[in-house]
């Protein structure tokens, strides 16, 4: 954590990992701390993301996600997205 001007701030965001083949993405949804490189080492791995597949598979561990949003990490905008999309599946 970061302090700044008396307030914290979380280092830590939810994006994206990729992994898979060239011409063939896979990704993992981790949360991991800002500054390291997009393929570090993650902190917790919270769900994945097939984009290739025909419905774009997209499996999340809903607990955990809220679990890192309410101590203060912030989703990248293409994860927001994808937590976004399985909250309405979810509520079906």
């Amino acid at each position: 954590m970061l302090v700044f001007m008396g307030v914290f701030k979380m280092a830590v965001r939810l994006r994206l990992q990729r992994s898979g083949k060239p011409k063939r993405p896979y990704y993992k949804i981790v949360a991991i701390d800002q500054r390291t490189k997009r393929d570090g080492q993650p902190i917790e791995i919270l769900g994945q993301y097939d984009p290739i597949a025909k419905d774009s598979k997209c499996n999340v561990n809903m607990d955990r996600v809220n679990y890192w949003l309410s101590i203060g990490a912030k989703a990248s905008e293409t994860v927001a997205v994808l937590i976004k999309k399985n909250q309405t599946i979810e509520n079906r």
